[in-house]
């Protein structure tokens, strides 16, 4: 995304740059005593709670960071090390705010080169996805910059566009289709802003781009591959005649997938295309049947738009064996705690004990899912 590098502002802060100052032998120190203890946590609790409904999941995650919190002062965390997580807090506190009244409206994250100008057939490309994704009623998340960020922005439009900007002292700030916009997020730290750009979105499109765009893809596939992010579509987008990924496939295929680094069905979390039709489709078919998915301890629950037929049902569990821990694929109704949580009860359900392994495989599956008529 960004054409530059990061430059490392946790190792600054970490060893006491001029950005945080070493304390100071005249600073008021606390003593052990001082220091709250496990009913201090509790009565805060109490207090964040007062007047707001809350769930005992919500209570308990509260705790485990108010705890965390504490332990850091215990174990004397250094001030450099505190004003990172500090830091990382708060920009994740903002961006969640941000896209909070959002969460119910799908959204496609566009990564690609800073560098890339507006005349560039790949900025074209871009923008005109951007478009069609728009038209769909999608929203279009990038990373606020000039180049196919830009692109992203300015085919969706301000109005269905988020912003997750990086500070760098080269780069200019926000591009002008988004600057000022109260969906842009602003971000010190690298890591901060990729677990937002991908978190956030329900999928994915890649243009050509340098080492900011190939580290964002690769961490992406990595997050797929194992299991870290929900499965999602991933368009790797270059145009008529461009060689950026299909030479990248030929060096995933030689040097990756032939000796075995990678599996052959880890390439089905990706695909190659060439024309805003063919991403659109890719993304778009992704959530034709498919909705969403959610562990209820070691069961894989794959919520759908339409159940399949007990014909298809059986066809899946002869095709898919293979991922299935232990009993079958089968039909089911909302669990206790989807039932709890209110998640989608109104869906169609298929259950599985998934071996949490072979996510490319869980990925065909949801294919044929979407290939299914009920």
């Amino acid at each position: 995304m960004s054409a530059g590098g990061e430059s490392h502002p946790e190792r600054v802060a970490s060893s006491g740059g001029p950005d945080v100052p070493p304390l100071s032998s005249t600073e008021p120190m606390i003593t052990a005593a001082e220091i709250p203890d496990d009913e201090a946590i509790d009565a805060a609790l109490s207090a964040i709670a007062e007047g707001r409904e809350m769930s005992r999941s919500q209570v308990a995650l509260l705790r485990s960071m108010l705890s965390s919190i504490w332990s850091m002062t215990r174990e004397g965390t250094a001030p450099g090390d505190l004003k990172i997580a500090d830091a990382a807090l708060a920009e994740m506190t903002e961006a969640f705010r941000v896209f909070r009244p959002y969460r119910h409206v799908r959204k496609l994250t566009m990564f690609g080169s800073a560098r890339t100008r507006p005349a560039d057939p790949v900025y074209l490309l871009a923008r005109d996805l951007a478009a069609h994704l728009a038209e769909a009623g999608w929203m279009v998340v990038t990373g606020a910059g000039p180049g196919i960020m830009a692109a992203g922005i300015e085919g969706a439009g301000a109005h269905r566009s988020f912003g997750v900007n990086i500070r760098l002292p080269f780069e200019q700030g926000a591009n002008p289709f988004i600057a000022q916009d109260p969906k842009l997020v602003e971000m010190r730290y690298f890591f901060t802003r990729k677990l937002m750009l991908i978190k956030e979105s329900h999928g994915y499109a890649v243009l050509p781009g340098g080492f900011g765009t190939l580290d964002e893809c690769y961490e992406l596939l990595t997050l797929l591959q194992t299991g870290k992010a929900e499965p999602a579509p991933v368009v790797l987008v270059e145009t008529v005649g461009g060689s950026y990924w299909s030479r990248w496939r030929e060096f995933v295929d030689e040097l990756s997938s032939g000796p075995g680094y990678i599996s052959a069905d880890d390439l089905s979390l990706y695909r190659i295309v060439t024309t805003v039709e063919d991403a659109a489709k890719e993304v778009l078919d992704f959530y034709r049947n498919y909705h969403s998915c959610r562990f209820v301890g070691d069961v894989l629950v794959l919520r759908l738009q339409t159940a399949p037929s007990q014909a298809e049902l059986t066809e899946l569990n002869k095709e898919f064996s293979d991922i299935v821990a232990s009993g079958s694929i089968r039909l089911a109704s909302p669990f206790g705690p989807e039932r709890s949580d209110n998640d989608q009860l109104e869906l169609a359900r298929v259950a599985l004990r998934f071996d949490r392994i072979h996510y490319g495989r869980l990925r065909q599956l949801i294919d044929e899912l979407n290939r299914c008529s009920g």
